[in-house]
């Protein structure tokens, strides 16, 4: 299977511990998504967001600062034992977070549109959330 990676970051207006806790929390994740989620802070942990849309589990976790899982997706061909990467790096600049992000291993003829599902999604939820 053909793969792709995407890369973006985004500045928030929020401290990195703010931001880690919308990511790791699942009452503020699913405020932040609009969705039901469970999530867990424990590595190999296991998470459900967008009402089981997207699943997996936690492979690092450093306390505010960074978040790498496994990422699952119920999409026509997303093959299903498929997990991509997904990592978000949280540093503070100026009193505001620049979050790093970087997903690997996504089939391909899927690349675009996570492309943009992130930023409609995650990016610009989280700017409003903090605005």
């Amino acid at each position: 299977m053909k793969t792709a990676s995407i890369r973006q970051s985004v500045t928030v207006n929020a401290s990195p511990q703010a931001i880690y806790k919308v990511f790791m929390n699942a009452r503020k994740h699913s405020t932040l998504t609009n969705s039901e989620v469970t999530m867990t802070k424990k590595i190999r942990g296991q998470f459900s967001i967008f009402d089981g849309y997207c699943s997996g589990y936690n492979m690092e976790l450093k306390q505010n600062r960074k978040i790498v899982q496994a990422w699952h997706f119920q999409e026509e061909g997303w093959p299903e034992d498929h997990f991509s990467i997904c990592s978000f790096l949280l540093t503070e600049k100026e009193g505001k977070t620049r979050l790093s992000f970087t997903q690997t291993d996504i089939p391909a003829h899927k690349a675009e549109d996570l492309k943009q599902g992130w930023k409609r999604y995650y990016w610009e939820p989280l700017k409003t959330m903090f605005k």
